[in-house]
C-alpha cells in the first residue's frame, strides 16, 4: 500500500523578467493554490520553501520568508535547497510531514527572480567546489555542459541538429497555449536552425532561458481531504529524490572529470535513469502506465534523453520516438504538455514545483487547449546540481 497526500491546490506566478522580488512572485503563487484549495492562510499548518540562493538571507530561509510576507500565524516553517530539484525536495517534505502527522495541511512554495544571461556560483573562492571550478578552470557555463550532452547523443546515437529543433518546435507549440509560460510564440524548424550558435551544436533557441517565476501547491492527508469535500482528489503517490552511484561513467553538472572505474563496475543504470525507476518502484507504476511526463529541458537534446531515462523507449531511441510523434500532442505519451523549461525558461526553485501544477491540471481535466485526454498518471523529472534527483508521480 503506497502513502498517498491529496493535491488539494495549485497555483502559479507567469514566468518572464518582472524585475521585482521573489517574494512577490511566491506569494501570488502560493495566494492562488491556497484559492485553488478552499483555503485560508491560517488553515496551514506548516509552510515549506524552496530557496533561491540569489534573494540573500530572505532566499536562504524562503519558508520564514514566505510565512512573514503571507502574515505570521504560527505555523510549522522548513526551508530546502538542491538547486533545480529544490522544488521537489521541498514537496518530498511537505510530504513526510503529513504522513508524520506533524501536519494536516502544508503550502509549498518555490519562486526566483533569475539574473539575465547565465547562471553563475555565489561569490567567493572555493577551490574544493566543483560548481566553483568548473567557471574558474574551464569557463563552462551551463549550456557548455548543454552542448556536451548534444554532441555525445550525435556521436552515440545518431541524433541530428533536426531532431533537437523538433522538440523546441513541440514545445513552443504548447507553450503558445499556456497563460503562465513566459514565451508564447510558435516557432519553426528554420527559426531554430537561423538562431545564434551558443554552444556548438545547440543554437540559442535549443536552450531554455533564465527567468522570474513562481509556483506552489497545496498538499494534505487523505483524511483531511475527505472532511474537506475532496473525495477524488489528485494524489501524489511517490517522490524520487535519490543521488549518483559512483562510478559516474558519464560527465554532468557540476564536474569536470568523470570517475574512475577501474576498482569498481559502473551500475547497471545510469543516474537519471535512476530518478524515475525510484520513483516507479514506490509508486506501483511503470512507463506504460503513463499519460503524460513533465521533464527538464534545459535543452533540446536533453529531453530526447529523458525519454530513454524514463523508459519510455530503448537507449539510443528517443528521436525516433519524438519523430513518430509518440510525445506529441495527441501521441501516446505527450512530454511537456505545459511547453516545458523551452517556453518557460528557468525560475530554479520554482520549476519542479510547475511541472507537479501542471500535471495536477492535466490529471483534473483542467489544463485547456493543452489538456491530455483522458489523463490519470503523470510522472515530473529533473536534476539538481550535486546529483539532487527528483521525480514526483501523481495520480488520479
Amino acid at each position: 500500500m503506497t502513502a498517498e497526500v491529496a493535491v488539494l491546490g495549485v497555483g502559479m506566478h507567469p514566468w518572464g523578467k518582472w524585475g521585482r522580488s521573489f517574494v512577490e512572485y511566491g506569494v501570488v503563487a502560493a495566494r492562488a493554490a491556497l484559492d485553488d484549495a478552499g483555503l485560508a492562510w491560517r488553515d496551514v499548518g506548516s509552510v515549506v520553501g524552496a530557496d533561491t540562493v540569489r534573494g540573500g538571507y530572505p532566499g536562504y530561509v524562503s519558508g520564514a520568508t514566505f510565512a512573514q510576507a503571507l502574515g505570521w500565524q504560527g505555523t510549522r516553517v522548513t526551508s530546502v535547497y538542491a538547486a533545480c530539484a529544490s522544488g521537489a525536495q521541498a514537496i518530498n517534505a511537505a510530504r513526510a510531514q503529513i504522513l508524520a502527522g506533524l501536519a494536516d495541511v502544508v503550502l509549498v512554495v518555490g519562486a526566483d527572480a533569475a539574473p539575465k544571461g547565465f547562471f553563475r556560483p555565489a561569490g567567493g573562492d572555493r577551490p574544493d567546489d566543483p560548481d566553483w571550478l568548473r567557471f574558474r578552470v574551464l569557463g563552462a557555463t551551463n549550456p557548455t555542459y548543454f552542448g556536451l550532452y548534444a554532441r555525445r547523443r550525435i556521436a552515440v546515437h545518431g541524433d541530428t541538429l533536426e531532431d533537437f529543433a523538433r522538440v523546441k518546435v513541440k514545445n513552443a507549440a504548447m507553450g503558445a497555449l499556456n497563460p503562465n509560460a513566459r514565451y508564447r510564440a510558435r516557432v519553426t524548424a528554420e527559426e531554430v536552425a537561423a538562431s545564434a550558435v551558443v554552444a556548438d551544436p545547440l543554437r540559442l533557441l535549443d536552450i531554455c532561458a533564465t527567468s522570474d517565476g513562481g509556483a506552489a501547491v497545496v498538499l494534505s492527508s487523505m483524511e483531511f481531504a475527505r472532511r474537506h469535500g475532496a473525495a477524488d482528489p489528485v494524489r501524489i503517490r511517490a517522490v524520487a529524490t535519490v543521488t549518483p552511484r559512483y562510478p559516474n561513467t558519464m560527465l554532468d553538472l557540476p564536474d569536470i572529470a568523470t570517475d574512475s572505474a577501474v576498482a569498481t563496475e559502473p551500475h547497471g543504470e545510469p543516474f537519471r535513469a535512476s530518478i524515475a525507476a525510484a520513483a516507479y518502484e514506490e509508486a506501483g507504476v511503470g512507463p506504460e502506465d503513463l499519460s503524460l511526463a513533465e521533464v527538464y529541458d534545459l535543452s533540446t537534446a536533453l529531453e530526447l534523453q529523458w525519454y530513454e531515462d524514463l523508459g519510455l523507449c530503448g537507449e539510443g531511441e528517443g528521436a525516433k520516438l519524438l519523430r513518430e510523434g509518440v510525445t506529441a500532442p495527441g501521441g501516446r505519451i505527450p512530454v511537456n504538455a505545459s511547453g516545458g523549461l523551452a517556453s518557460f525558461g528557468e525560475a530554479v526553485p520554482a520549476q519542479a514545483i510547475a511541472q507537479v501544477c501542471e500535471v495536477t491540471w492535466q490529471l483534473r481535466g483542467q489544463a485547456g487547449e493543452r489538456q491530455v485526454s483522458g489523463a490519470r498518471v503523470g510522472i515530473t523529472a529533473n536534476q539538481g546540481l550535486f546529483g539532487h534527483g527528483s521525480a514526483v508521480v501523481a495520480v488520479r
